[in-house]
C-alpha cells in the first residue's frame, strides 16, 4: 500500500505531513516529527550540511546606542532629569534581566550627554 499524497510541499527539514520542524538527527535511525509522528530514514540526511550561530553581546552592553561619534540616541524620550548634567528627558528600554517572575530592568540613557544609568523594578 502506497503512503496517501502529502498535504505540504515541505523542504527536506520539514514534515510533509503537519509542516512542523524536523528534530536534527540523532543517534537513532529515524528522524520521526514530534507531532504527527511521520518518520524518514536518517540516511535520507546523509552529505547534508546543518549549520548553526549563537550571537553574545559583551556583558553589560545595551540596545541603545551609547551616542558617541556624534550618533543621536534613539527611543522613547521620558521626562526624567539626568542626574550628570541635569538636561530634562531621558531615552529608556526595558529588558528582562532576571527570571520572568520578577520586573524588568529599564536603562535610561540622556539624551544630551549620554550619561546611562539602570533601574530595578
Amino acid at each position: 500500500m502506497e503512503p496517501a499524497p502529502s498535504a505540504f510541499r515541505a523542504g527536506p527539514d520539514f514534515c510533509p505531513e503537519c509542516g512542523t520542524v524536523l528534530p536534527l538527527p540523532g543517534v537513532q535511525d529515524r528522524v520521526t516529527c514530534v507531532c504527527c509522528d511521520f518518520a524518514i530514514a536518517v540516511r535520507d540526511f546523509e552529505g547534508r550540511l546543518v549549520q548553526s550561530s549563537v550571537e553574545f553581546h559583551r556583558p553589560g552592553a545595551t540596545a541603545v546606542p551609547a551616542g558617541g561619534d556624534g550618533q543621536e540616541v534613539k527611543g522613547p524620550v521620558i521626562d526624567r532629569k539626568c542626574p550628570q548634567c541635569g538636561h530634562e528627558g531621558m531615552v529608556y528600554h526595558t529588558r528582562q534581566m532576571r527570571s520572568a517572575d520578577e520586573g524588568q530592568t529599564v536603562f535610561y540613557t540622556c539624551a544630551e550627554c549620554k550619561f546611562q544609568e539602570k533601574e530595578d523594578s
